[in-house]
């Protein structure tokens, strides 16, 4: 590839040279990003994740276009790069984009699953490896993370976050944007811009629903959604995408107040502002323009760079600046901020950057990063129960049965590139740990959506009255979550619940464990009370059938542990567990029993905590204590408590601290997540976990919007989840 990485006859200019050089039409240009379908060289299609409608768009714009998404495989990129630089006048190289969102051809699990890992490292890792594979295979940037704060479980896109807590999503938004960027994204063409995504608090949208208004306080969007997208900026993130949503009124993609004044102003960001696909013209339809021209004019004061997929840019940013509402400086700073990101890419030199087809066959899904694939799943798991069935034994007779015992739909939204065809099913996985494979039998037992029909039931049967165990591989289709996954009834279909049901009637008595394939918390009524033991294994990648036979046989310990809470009925959602205590709370001293918040027909908390998660070990924690009953701002507090691992089999604990502020200036949850640790313990080995807390964490928005604390009383919490916590009281004094 050294031949093909050479800088064009005509050199490399300085970079406001090329600005001096080009056309208004050559800059506006520059701003729209195209898909595959419009470019020459390309082969096919690309990826298409969008409505591909007609934008009116001439050859010369697209031979001067900034850059195109949904292209990959090296010699696909080489190939329309090539065919672009031979037309552009000023040989300004493209820059190819695409949602490389966990994993480009080695799938790690879904985002919400590596969150459930609670390990930055293998998060950082997997986007490390997504990076290499995504480069060599000629990508420059990749549309991730996406670290929107989660709530509701209806909204398909929670399985792309880590969760709902600010915090933690923070912490993997900088260990994502590292892995992708590393160190030296100038230096290293082995790894990829980030866009951190979606600016802003798309996470909130009413209802669940793709697309929907968004409406909080500054507040609220200060407190617990805008901290992932700074820590992601803070870590050196590229670029950052619009979100779809409205914020306090406005769409963020002509938000000035969002936009201009916080992102670049307060925040300092100088990197790529590019709009969500469509998201320029839908401006139209959220009632805030008129036309393309006045989303274009609102898009371009709001200072969005890219404009992706629409062309209201291309059809009337000339005309705006000739008629004076738009100064043609705007557009010299987004074009330069272009320019600058495809010159810290190296692309002017080497417009092909890390593209290479041979390395490409040597490092894509190579074993290397499939058993980092398949280390990351086994982490992201979460037993949710354990009646003493598991971990099988191999000596044991297995029916497999559900409609994922042998589906390759293990991948999950956003995994494009991947193959279904390369994923070990389930059942397979289940046969090779068996001590006989015909001790292993296997049966749909129906759709996912669809009843048995009459032969499938009677497979079913057949095969879990000759079982000891029966493993119910169940959950949802990949197209029922992600982008546009939106689902009222979080329930497993009725396909499903029907046969869990049956299966039971059939041989009651018979241990039933469940497995679940999923990209969201479910309602888990009519799975968790019938079966013996359950297993979330969320969508866990390319390696994900034998990541779970792993854990059904204790060749790995389960230690996952929830990042966003499962609902105990689609009536309560949005339902997390940093809540406020309202003023009539359930379980108050003196409250009635009837006046108070709460629901006359299910329990106020989620079935399932924010941070629960079981093991093959038993974790004993002794008594949590202070170091001092006050703390000022120059004196922390240390929190310690011992762990013992009493079980027969080593484990990984997550253990917790949680802080509440008893009196606040505005109201504050009952409790925040303020650290955690990991242990790895042995059979009776025990260890102290110290965590140090001072005044900084203590600090919140108040209703100035000052990031301040309260001096007064807290409690420190820590325990092996949100719920099940020692409460330590403290004050802090100022």
């Amino acid at each position: 590839m050294t031949q093909l990485n050479t800088a064009s006859a005509r050199g490399k200019l300085p970079l406001r040279e090329y600005l001096e050089r080009m056309t208004l039409e050559e800059k506006i240009a520059q701003l729209i990003q195209l898909a595959v379908p419009f470019f020459e060289g390309a082969s096919d299609d690309g990826q298409i994740t969008g409505p591909m409608a007609s934008l009116g768009i001439d050859g010369h714009t697209v031979r001067n276009a900034g850059s195109v998404l949904g292209l990959a495989g090296a010699q696909e990129t080489i190939n329309v790069q090539r065919m672009h630089l031979a037309h552009n006048r000023l040989g300004i190289p493209l820059l190819t984009m695409a949602d490389i969102v966990h994993g480009f051809k080695t799938i790690f699990p879904v985002p919400l699953a590596i969150g459930c890992s609670w390990d930055l490292a293998l998060a950082e890792r997997s986007a490390e490896i997504a990076a290499l594979e995504a480069a060599v295979s000629g990508i420059h940037v990749t549309f991730a993370p996406m670290v929107d704060l989660v709530r509701d479980p209806r909204w398909g896109r929670v399985m792309e976050s880590t969760g709902e807590d600010p915090y933690l999503n923070a912490l993997f938004a900088r260990a994502f944007v590292r892995g992708f960027q590393g160190d030296d994204l100038a230096g290293n063409p082995d790894r990829v811009a980030a866009c951190v995504k979606h600016f802003a608090a798309y996470g909130a949208a009413e209802a669940g629903r793709d697309y929907n208004t968004v409406d909080v306080s500054e507040r609220q969007l200060r407190e617990f959604y805008l901290p992932a997208y700074k820590a992601a900026l803070d870590e050196g993130c590229e670029m950052v995408m619009t979100s779809f949503n409205t914020v306090d009124g406005i769409p963020a993609t002509g938000n000035v107040p969002l936009m201009r004044r916080l992102l670049r102003e307060e925040w300092g960001f100088d990197g790529v502002l590019i709009s969500d696909w469509g998201a320029v013209k839908e401006l139209i339809a959220h009632g805030v323009a008129a036309d393309e021209r006045e989303a274009a004019l609102k898009a371009m004061k709001a200072g969005v760079d890219i404009e992706m997929m629409t062309s209201c840019y291309a059809k009337h940013l000339s005309g705006l600046i000739a008629a004076g509402e738009v100064d043609e400086a705007l557009i010299d700073e987004a074009v330069l901020r272009i320019l600058e990101l495809k010159d810290k890419l190296g692309l002017f030199e080497k417009p092909y950057r890390a593209a290479d087809p041979e390395r490409e066959r040597e490092v894509v899904f190579c074993d290397a990063h499939r058993a980092a694939a398949l280390e990351l799943a086994r982490r992201s798991c979460v037993l949710l129960k354990n009646d003493g069935v598991l971990p099988l034994a191999a000596a044991q007779r297995i029916a497999v049965i559900g409609p994922f015992a042998r589906s390759g739909d293990l991948l999950g939204p956003w995994s494009w590139t991947g193959s279904q065809d390369a994923v070990v099913r389930l059942s397979e996985a289940i046969r090779a740990k068996a001590a006989a494979p015909d001790a292993v039998t296997v049966a749909d037992g129906c759709g996912i959506e669809a009843a048995p029909a009459e032969a499938q039931w009677a497979a079913a049967a057949a095969a879990a009255q000759s079982a000891d165990v029966i493993v119910l591989a169940l959950g949802e289709h990949s197209d029922m979550s992600g982008e546009a996954g939106c689902r009222s009834d979080i329930r497993l279909p009725q396909a499903q619940l029907e046969l869990v049901r049956r299966i039971k009637a059939l041989v009651p008595g018979k241990p039933v464990v469940a497995v679940l394939f999923n990209g969201r918390p479910l309602d888990l009524h009519g799975v968790i009370d019938e079966a013996d033991a359950v297993l979330e294994a969320w969508f866990p990648g390319s390696e994900g059938g034998v990541a779970v036979a792993d854990l059904l046989y204790g060749d790995a310990n389960p230690s996952g542990r929830l990042t966003m809470s499962f609902p105990y009925s689609v009536g309560q959602v949005p339902v997390y567990y940093n809540a406020f205590n309202t003023g009539r709370p359930q379980g108050a001293p003196d409250a009635q029993v009837r006046y108070v918040s709460q629901y006359l027909d299910i329990p106020n908390e989620p079935l399932l905590p924010f941070g629960f998660g079981l093991s093959y070990a038993a974790f004993e924690y002794g008594e949590a204590a202070l170091s001092a009953d006050t703390m000022t701002p120059d004196a922390p507090l240390t929190v310690t408590v011992r762990v013992t691992n009493t079980g027969s089999v080593a484990g990984i604990e997550t253990v917790q601290l949680y802080v509440r502020d008893v009196s606040g200036e505005v109201v504050r949850p009952v409790k925040e997540l303020k650290a955690f640790r990991q242990l790895e313990l042995q059979p009776g080995e025990s260890a102290e976990v110290a965590f140090e807390l001072n005044e900084r964490q203590l600090r919140y928005y108040h209703s100035d919007l000052s990031h301040t604390s309260d001096a007064g009383a807290f409690v420190a919490m820590v325990g092996p989840n949100s719920r099940d916590v020692t409460p330590l009281p403290f004050a802090l004094v100022k």
